[in-house]
């Protein structure tokens, strides 16, 4: 694995964590959205990530170690799924979308876990691009060798 596949990699965890943070903003965006019907109310949504695995050169060996070989390529995204936890109904029967029964769905998205979800996010987009900055420092270094 040479030193500038890193920045693939490290792009595709930054761009897997966009998704991840796009997919929380819109959770906490419609956290209080209301609706008279299940299939109408809002759910949360959460990205499916997979890692991408590369062959390592030279497995055409047959290695002991052929698990061990494989070195990571970066990180996909595979799809947003929905949550399939229960809405929170509420009887409320004042309220403009109430159904007949007086009952109004909310989504069943969990703030303080949204909130958790996005720091971790966060930080796991900071920590890639700090990889970014570390294998660009260490090209600089090797190019100064010569000097």
């Amino acid at each position: 694995m040479s030193l500038a596949n890193v920045f693939n990699i490290a792009g595709s965890g930054m761009s897997a964590q966009s998704t991840r943070l796009n997919t929380i903003s819109s959770n906490i965006a419609n956290a209080e959205t209301v609706s008279s019907s299940i299939d109408q109310t809002y759910r949360a949504r959460h990205p499916v990530f997979a890692t991408v695995f590369q062959q390592a050169q030279g497995s055409d060996r047959g290695s002991l170690f052929a698990e061990q070989d494989e070195a990571g390529r970066g990180v996909q995204v595979l799809g947003i799924v929905e949550d399939q936890s229960s809405l929170m109904p509420r009887y409320e029967p004042d309220h403009p979308a109430a159904d007949e029964g007086g009952y109004v769905y909310y989504p069943n998205v969990n703030v303080v876990e949204e909130m958790a979800n996005m720091i971790s996010a966060s930080r796991a987009f900071q920590t890639n691009v700090e990889m970014m900055n570390t294998a660009k420092q260490m090209l600089q270094r090797v190019l100064t060798l010569g000097q």
